[in-house]
């Protein structure tokens, strides 16, 4: 009986990770997903809280650290998903055609609902935010003719875009000298370096906060790591577990040389307060309309501050643009967990893989729905919704006024009652996707 238990218990487990008849889902990938997509939710809140991005509390520089797993988890899987998708389809034109309607839609979506929905104003000419759905977006656009070529090409091209980008850091002298005062021109923004695009010659600034490289190489590696997860649960799991420990010790081992993999070093650099040099976290962009500096910041203010711990130090990678370090410290722990996840089940597990399953959907909800209860908190704690509230968030709002900024207390409550209110339309929706198998649901 306890063998016939146990084989019939790994039966059940095997069905639930293997690819449903007909669609794309995996269990643990929808697990993964949910986790990070809900510690999304910490940062988000944090933006209307006033409070900074990483520092100067080590408090609050974890509650962006432990953020910063979201962007990369979710554009490797995405990858993964657009790979799973695509072996349902009768042919690979079907999976171009999908992903290059559906990147066009994320691009507009970021650039119309969710402007709206971050700032609660309609004044598009002085703001336009390029963020994390702009540039999954524009990465789908680009894999719609990338899933043309072998998985091999995907492989070696994404890890080696994830593995070399970082190469112009040791040319950032003669970079800034090329471009002159002008800086990069807005192809060169948009592909790699960021900062501030305006529309037309009197048209409104786009503020580039994701730039495609290097996650459209992030995109690629997942496409090719789509055959693993085709592989029977167990040695899908070996393969997770044993590749997340191998990231995780190359980021550490490439940290500690301080030699190349991130522009900022966590040693020997000039001295600066956590919320001055947490590059990692959202940059300080000029107000719309300024000129947008390319190089990085002079050290000679930096110099009079106090120094960051080193271990916070060592953390502090720099996301904008992605560096290896960063992508190494957080792509290593993803596939960790993704191992573990082929085992997880029961409650506490269908929670996150149900906003797992139902990611666009759950995005564009919570981002109004947080600003929202940001605007309920602050008629309760002021008398009246503070007008910062309706200011250009999430990178250009300017600081937040004296007296709002939120203790991290009541920012972890209002973050636990927003995903508890998400649970139940998400729960609906996917359960309504999991009805009708409609082409049109897939885009949300």
């Amino acid at each position: 009986m306890a063998i016939s238990g146990t084989a019939s218990s790994a039966v059940t487990r095997e069905a639930a990770n293997r690819p449903e008849h007909g669609t794309s889902r995996i269990g643990s990938m929808d697990l993964v997903r949910g986790v990070v997509m809900i510690l999304m939710a910490i940062d988000h809140v944090r933006v209307y809280s006033g409070l900074p991005p990483g520092g100067p509390t080590p408090g609050i520089f974890f509650t962006r650290w432990i953020t910063h797993f979201v962007a990369p988890a979710f554009v490797f899987l995405a990858g993964t998903a657009a790979y799973l998708y695509g072996r349902k389809l009768s042919e690979r034109t079907a999976l171009s055609r999908f992903l290059l309607t559906r990147g066009v839609w994320l691009v507009l979506l970021e650039l119309t609902v969710l402007r709206i929905a971050w700032t609660f104003n309609f004044d598009f000419a002085d703001y336009l935010l390029a963020g994390v759905i702009w540039m999954i977006g524009w990465c789908m656009v680009i894999m719609a003719g990338l899933v043309r070529a072998p998985i091999a090409v995907n492989a070696i091209g994404g890890v080696a875009i994830i593995a070399l980008h970082n190469i112009t850091d040791l040319f950032s002298g003669r970079l800034e000298q090329a471009f002159g005062n002008s800086g990069p021109n807005w192809f060169l923004k948009i592909l790699y370096f960021g900062g501030l695009v305006r529309i037309g010659s009197s048209g409104p600034p786009l503020i580039i906060l994701y730039v495609i490289l290097p996650w459209i190489g992030v995109m690629m590696a997942g496409y090719a790591f789509g055959m693993v997860m085709e592989m029977p649960s167990e040695r899908r799991r070996a393969i997770c577990l044993k590749l997340g420990v191998a990231l995780a010790a190359l980021f550490i081992v490439l940290r500690a040389l301080n030699l190349y993999g991130d522009p900022r070093p966590w040693k020997a650099t000039p001295s600066a307060p956590l919320a001055a040099v947490q590059s990692s976290g959202t940059p300080a962009h000029p107000t719309p309309g300024t000129s947008t500096p390319t190089g990085p910041p002079a050290p000679t203010a930096a110099r009079t501050t106090p120094r960051m711990p080193t271990a916070l130090s060592f953390l502090n990678t720099t996301k904008y643009p992605a560096s290896l370090s960063f992508l190494l410290m957080t792509l290593g722990p993803m596939f960790i967990l993704l191992a573990f996840a082929e085992r997880w089940r029961g409650r506490l597990a269908e929670i996150p893989t149900t906003f797992g399953r139902v990611p666009m959907f759950y995005y564009l909800l919570h981002i109004p729905l947080i600003h929202l209860v940001a605007c309920i908190v602050s008629l309760v704690r002021e008398g009246h919704v503070n007008s910062w509230l309706f200011a250009n968030h999430p990178v250009a709002a300017g600081p937040a006024p004296g007296g709002y900024t939120w203790s991290l207390g009541l920012l972890y409550a209002v973050f636990a009652v927003c995903v508890t209110l998400l649970y139940f339309p998400c729960r609906w929706y996917g359960q309504l996707r999991a009805r009708r198998k409609s082409r049109w649901l897939s885009y949300l």
